[in-house]
């Protein structure tokens, strides 16, 4: 990995957007370098290396889980995760809430959308994600707190449709905020922008950007 690289993108995100160094399937050797630096943001996609590299580095990181989660391994980072940006689903939520439950804890959780073109990724529609807020279930939740939204564009270089995806993105979020967060102050992030097109994204509102191979490649 290359330092420059990371301080090159820190000078070019604005003081409120927050930086997650995605540092999936990385060695605990370059996450220990930026800690070293300062950097206290971290994601990864898979629950058990998540797990492994918590127990192995200091406990003042900050974990984002930012991969499409399995119930069935929510246990691995139910104790520690600061936030979890994919929510994709009711019964997920209703799961993160239980193994929230069993730790003590309220799990920070963002809502993923599904915005982009292909149908590889996941995420909630418009529709989807209403009917789950206005059901009775919802409000017994205790154990989770829905902190912002989060998507991810299509992978292209088409600059206007990535734009386009974004700003769908923040509409949900506003329109969410307005009907059904209006009285709850931790609504206020916008999770969007990789290494791609992070740039793209603060522009359109984003809050956290998730970013890997522009930290860590050496290219």
């Amino acid at each position: 990995m290359n330092l420059n690289h990371y301080n090159t993108i820190l000078n070019t995100i604005p003081p409120h957007v927050k930086l997650v160094a995605v540092s999936k399937m990385r060695p605990i050797e370059q996450i220990q370098t930026l800690y070293n630096v300062g950097h206290r943001v971290f994601g990864e996609n898979r629950p058990q290396e998540m797990k492994a590299k918590y127990e192995a580095l200091t406990k003042d990181i900050e974990w984002h889980f930012i991969g499409h989660l399995q119930s069935n391994k929510i246990k691995y980072i139910a104790p520690f995760a600061s936030l979890i940006h994919s929510i994709d689903s009711f019964s997920l939520l209703q799961e993160v809430n239980r193994y929230a439950e069993k730790n003590n804890r309220i799990i920070p959780c963002l809502l993923q959308f599904f915005i982009a073109q292909e149908t590889s990724k996941y995420g909630l529609s418009w529709e989807e994600c209403a009917e789950m807020l206005e059901s009775p279930a919802f409000s017994t939740l205790k154990n989770i707190n829905i902190v912002g939204v989060m998507g991810m564009a299509t992978f292209t270089d088409d600059k206007a449709l990535i734009r386009k995806e974004f700003k769908k993105l923040y509409g949900y979020f506003v329109q969410l905020k307005e009907k059904y967060f209006s009285n709850h102050p931790d609504f206020k992030e916008i999770s969007m922008g990789m290494s791609e097109d992070y740039d793209i994204a603060i522009e359109e509102g984003s809050t956290i950007v998730r970013i890997g191979s522009a930290i860590f490649e050496n290219s």
